[in-house]
């Protein structure tokens, strides 16, 4: 055969052979230590026992920090949960059907620390059909409502529903909440209202945010709320 022929070793074959042939470096365990290579923390040198070390302490410092912020996530999640279930048993309480819509609002403010809260509702019954709540949902707001099937988490893009805010113009995020018989995400069923929370904060609301208990949430004003609606 034509030496030529012989493809170069690379080394990808090298690294293949070391990986496929963990015994040779128990035959040439000097290597290990007499090996040199540049330190990640500096320019020091550091044989390849020291630097494998370096590495599987970096990797475990990432899992530390990892494992931090899962705790801490884990920490702000039970605390969200236990707001939820204030609030839920708030409007479990409450007796009046009249007093719903405050009840909802009010909670919002208070359990969750949402400082704009307002929202609408549309084809109650008749006696609550001249209620400040019960007006000014165009069907433009009725039409965007009913399309939502999930949170809409962001910054404020001029909706008209904003307009039912204090303060409107210095809303900078939003997030707004279909209200909706049984699950948000039923698009077979039309909304009946559309909550909005706000703040002049541009990142309260982020559209990257999670959206877990914003769902629960509308779910819980929307089954409260279904007492106000035409039979």
């Amino acid at each position: 055969m034509n030496p030529s022929a012989v493809p170069p070793i690379t080394e990808d074959d090298i690294a293949q052979y070391l990986a496929n042939t963990p015994e040779f470096f128990e035959r040439h365990a000097q290597l290990l230590t007499s090996v040199v290579l540049t330190s990640q923390h500096g320019q020091r040198a550091v044989s390849l026992l020291e630097r494998q070390a370096e590495m599987l302490r970096d990797k475990i410092k990432a899992l530390e920090q990892r494992i931090v912020e899962m705790v801490r996530n884990g920490s702000e999640n039970a605390a969200i949960a236990n707001r939820v279930q204030q609030w839920s048993r708030r409007l479990l309480a409450v007796a009046d059907p009249a007093q719903l819509v405050e009840q909802v609002q009010d909670g919002l403010r208070e359990c969750f620390e949402v400082p704009k809260v307002a929202l609408r509702l549309w084809d109650v019954a008749p006696q609550w059909q001249q209620a400040p709540w019960a007006q000014g949902a165009s069907e433009d707001v009725r039409s965007f409502a009913s399309s939502l099937t999930m949170p809409f988490c962001g910054p404020n893009l001029g909706f008209e529903a904003i307009g039912w805010l204090p303060q409107a113009a210095q809303v900078r995020s939003v997030a707004m909440l279909a209200l909706r018989p049984g699950m948000i995400d039923d698009a077979a069923q039309p909304a009946f209202g559309l909550l909005v929370l706000a703040s002049d904060d541009a990142d309260r609301f982020d559209s990257t945010m999670g959206t877990d208990f914003l769902t629960h949430m509308a779910e819980l004003a929307a089954a409260a709320l279904t007492r106000l609606r035409a039979v």
